[in-house]
Parts: C-alpha cells; sequence; structure tokens
C-alpha cells in the first residue's frame, strides 16, 4: 500500500484534523487579543464553499438522526457529536474519492480542515455564524437578510459583517434546522411560528422572525461580562464610585430593585453585577423566558434555582394555554415552596409582575429588569403589565401595590455616536428613583436620588431620609453629599 500524501485526509487518524481532537480541546482557537486586526477575520469562512457545506451537513444529520434512533435517544450530547465527527471523515473521504474518481483535483489538508469544521459546526453548531460567535470582541450579531450584517463589538463600535448564508432562504432552512435540533431548549420555527427565540447551546440568545418580514430577521446576543461587579461598572464609566456604593448598599439591604432601559442598554449586565451583592449563601431563584443571567453556572452563589420558559405546542386547551407550556408566572408560583430568598426576574414583559408582586410581598431583595424610556416610565410600564393578570386587577390596586412593593428603579441609557467612521454606543446609569406610596392622582411618589447630569450621567439628586441609613451597608454618604453640593453649585 502506498503512503497517503501528507495533505491528505488519513481516515484512520481523525486526530489529524482539529476538529477530530478530544473533546476536551479547544475546536475554535482563537487568535490572541493583542495579536487580532480592528475588523474580526473573515478570510477562513469565505473560502468555504458552502452549497457543498449544505449538502454534506444534510447528509450527516440524516445518518445521524439514524443512529440515534437505533440507539433508542441513549447518546447523550457528547456521544452525539463524537459519532457526528466520525460522520463527517466519511463524508469528506467518501467526497474526496468522488472527486477524484471524477478528474477533479482532490483538496489539501488546510482546505479538508476548513470543510471539516464548517459540516460540523453547522451539525452541532452555528455553521457560519459560529466564527463571529467565537470572536471575543464581537458582542451582538445584527442581521436583516442573508447579506445584511451589522456586528456590535465590545467597544460599542458597529462594523459591517460578512453574509451569513448565500441567500435568505438558505438562512431561514438553518435557522430552522437549528431550532429543531438545539438540546437546551429545542421548538418549532415556520410560518405557523414565525418568530423564535432560543437560548443557544453555548449560552447566546438568538431572536428571529422570517415570513412576517420582507427579509429574514436575527439578533444574537453574545454576553461578554459574565464575571461582574459594580467596581467592573465603574471601571467601564457606566456609573460613578458614590452610585455603586449606594446600590450596593440597597442590595444588601433588600431593597427590592427594577433596571430599566431600551434594548441592549445593559440591563442584564448591571443585574449580574447587583447580584453579586448578594451574600453567597442566600438561596437565589431566577426566572427567565431564556438563560441569560447564568447565576447558576457563575458558581458565585451556592444554591440558585434556575427557571426557564417553554413555549407550548400543538392546540390550545381549554383555558388557552397550549401543551406543555410553562410561563414565568408558573415558575413564580412554583417558586414560593422552595424558601428562596431572593427572586430575580430576567424581564418583566407582562402579567407575571403580579407574582412578582407577590413574591416581593412575601420577601425582599428582589431584582427584575424592564423595558423603558425613562426611570418615571418604568413605573407606568409596570403597571400596565400588572393589568394584564386580568380584569379583577384595575389600574388603582396595580399603582398602590407596586408603589408599596417596589422601592427603587435604575434606569439604563444607551447613547449612539460616531466616531473615527465608525457608530459606537455608550451605555450609563442615567438615573436611580426612589418609589413610595402618595400623591392621590398618580398614587405613588417618586424622589430622584441620583439624576443625570447635562452629559446623563446619574449625579447626586435628592436623597430620601429613610435612604441615610445605607451607610451601615456600606454606601458613601459624604461622597454623596459632596456631589450633591457640587450639582447646585453648578445650577
Amino acid at each position: 500500500m502506498t503512503e497517503a500524501p501528507a495533505d491528505h485526509l488519513e481516515v484512520n487518524d481523525p486526530a489529524g484534523l482539529p476538529i477530530f481532537a478530544p473533546p476536551s480541546a479547544n475546536l475554535h482557537p482563537l487568535v490572541p487579543a493583542t495579536a487580532r486586526p480592528t475588523q474580526p477575520q473573515t478570510t477562513a469562512v469565505a473560502a468555504v464553499d458552502w452549497t457543498l457545506v449544505a449538502a454534506l451537513r444534510a447528509q450527516a444529520s440524516e445518518q445521524l438522526s439514524r443512529a440515534v434512533a437505533a440507539d433508542r435517544g441513549r447518546l447523550d450530547r457528547q456521544a452525539q457529536e463524537e459519532l457526528g465527527r466520525s460522520i463527517v471523515l466519511d463524508l469528506i473521504e467518501s467526497t474526496m474519492a468522488d472527486r477524484i474518481n471524477a478528474g477533479e483535483s482532490t483538496w489539501t489538508l488546510a482546505a479538508q480542515e476548513t470543510l471539516a469544521r464548517a459540516v460540523f459546526d453547522s451539525l452541532f453548531r452555528l455553521g457560519r455564524l459560529q466564527p463571529l460567535v467565537d470572536d471575543d470582541r464581537v458582542e451582538n450579531i445584527i442581521i436583516a437578510g442573508h447579506d445584511n450584517v451589522m456586528l456590535e463589538l465590545v467597544d460599542g463600535s458597529l462594523i459591517d459583517g460578512p453574509p451569513v448564508a448565500d441567500s435568505d432562504e438558505e438562512l431561514i432552512d438553518f435557522l430552522v434546522f437549528l431550532a429543531s435540533r438545539s438540546e437546551v431548549s429545542a421548538r418549532g420555527f415556520s410560518e405557523a411560528q414565525p418568530r423564535l427565540h432560543l437560548r443557544l447551546d453555548g449560552g447566546s440568545r438568538l431572536a428571529a422572525a422570517a415570513w412576517v418580514t420582507p427579509r429574514p430577521s436575527v439578533v444574537i446576543r453574545r454576553h461578554r461580562l459574565m464575571e461582574v461587579t459594580l467596581e467592573d461598572l465603574v471601571v467601564r464609566e457606566m456609573l460613578t464610585p458614590v452610585a455603586a456604593t449606594f446600590l450596593a448598599a440597597a442590595v444588601r439591604a433588600r431593597k427590592s430593585i427594577v433596571v430599566s432601559g431600551s434594548q441592549g442598554a445593559g440591563k442584564t449586565t448591571l443585574v449580574r453585577a447587583l447580584c453579586a451583592e448578594i451574600d453567597r449563601l442566600e438561596a437565589i431563584g431566577t426566572f427567565e423566558t431564556e438563560y441569560e443571567l447564568h447565576l447558576h453556572e457563575l458558581k458565585r452563589h451556592k444554591i440558585v434555582h434556575p427557571w426557564e420558559a417553554r413555549p407550548g405546542s400543538g392546540e390550545r386547551a381549554h383555558d388557552g394555554r397550549l401543551a406543555g407550556e410553562f410561563t414565568l408566572d408558573d415558575a413564580l408560583v412554583d417558586s414560593f415552596r422552595f424558601n428562596l430568598s431572593r427572586q430575580i426576574v430576567g424581564e418583566v414583559r407582562g402579567k407575571e409582575i403580579w407574582a412578582m408582586i407577590k413574591a416581593m410581598e412575601s420577601g425582599t431583595g428582589s431584582i427584575s429588569t424592564t423595558h423603558a424610556s425613562d426611570a418615571v416610565a418604568a413605573v407606568r410600564k409596570l403597571v400596565t403589565c400588572a393589568m394584564e393578570a386580568g380584569p379583577h386587577v384595575t389600574q388603582t390596586l396595580a399603582t398602590s401595590k407596586l408603589a408599596a412593593t417596589v422601592d427603587l428603579i435604575v434606569h439604563l441609557s444607551m447613547e449612539t455616536f460616531h466616531r473615527s467612521g465608525t457608530m459606537q454606543r455608550r451605555r450609563r446609569v442615567a438615573e436611580v428613583i426612589a418609589i413610595a406610596p402618595g400623591e392621590r392622582e398618580t398614587g405613588y411618589a417618586t424622589t430622584h436620588v441620583f439624576a443625570p447630569d447635562r452629559n446623563g450621567i446619574a449625579m447626586p439628586a435628592v436623597l430620601p431620609d429613610e435612604y441615610r441609613s445605607l451607610t451601615a451597608h456600606g454606601f458613601d454618604l459624604p461622597g454623596y453629599l459632596a456631589g450633591q453640593a457640587e450639582r447646585g453649585q453648578r445650577r
């Protein structure tokens, strides 16, 4: 037997390709940050024959599905990936043999590695999106059609990205496949279900829409700041040191806090930083439509019970619910039997706020987020959400309950501007307001503890007397009073 050329794939030695290295190996080595160019590298993406990748992925998926079915579903994820590696290897060998028989040139080892990685990524990961998700500088991937891609980097800048498919139809087909095979949260995506919210296997969050939009729209959010503290956010100039001591003290004093802001303003990041101030022995429950906080994975706290909503499927029952549906409202109600010290709601969108109010009444120190244009608007938004629980929740009842249970609202602002030819974003804590029952017309009173200055930064404004006691929990009251005086002088 003649020896195979060095640039040919050895079928009996799968470790010859990086993609077939042992599972503990890094399948996607990254260039050190200091050696990277400003623009994410896309050379490897452009060099791949994605039509061939799609064909091989379809064949590999079919073979893998048959193997899993034959094993009656006993193969775990790692075993499936090992089998998938073997299947991809066989397919590439077979394809190369067909090329040789047809008189075509064979592939170099580098081309084989690139093709193998692309097929494997399409089968088990994110296909053409994977290099973008693997780039540590990319925070958000924004897609409005297969060839209209923007990348938001961790420094806030926005740059053009490479096409993620050869056509919109191919992009939709991949999203359908991605939704159906996700092990952590599989769900449907079709003309009958034209929206998709998916927690990806690596922890990123994907939102997509098709058929009801002119072109498929996709946003992938990567959470780069996981192990984050308020001190880290001070270094990033997201808030002042005095504001950080106030918020840290408020968490330790078990004040109930709502973080508001627009999409992408950094609400989840701030909640993680606030949660870092919770004692590690307190029992925490997290409630999210898709896991984003990942407190149960950070290991900062000893007891974390994470709940994730699950969409239903099929026909609706007599109560209007889909089979298998599990809502945040359900999770919050169930959580009362888990002896929790804190309840953290990733995002309040609707009637689940009513269950959250009940949680706040039962305990203290809850944290949640909501979308709003400013801190006072967040109060009105929460009242509207509470009223969605049913006609028994009137505006007066919802307002009085919120005023009695929510202590503080922290509002984040996001500014977009141009610098050096690129668009950048700046995120900041702009307001902190205290809420209390009162004012006959609205049913609540608000006090700006921190209000935005001319640059949009939250600076000391008016401190209610009851918050002076936060000094016992580390609040820098002298620094606050000094900032107050400085603000007065500027006026």
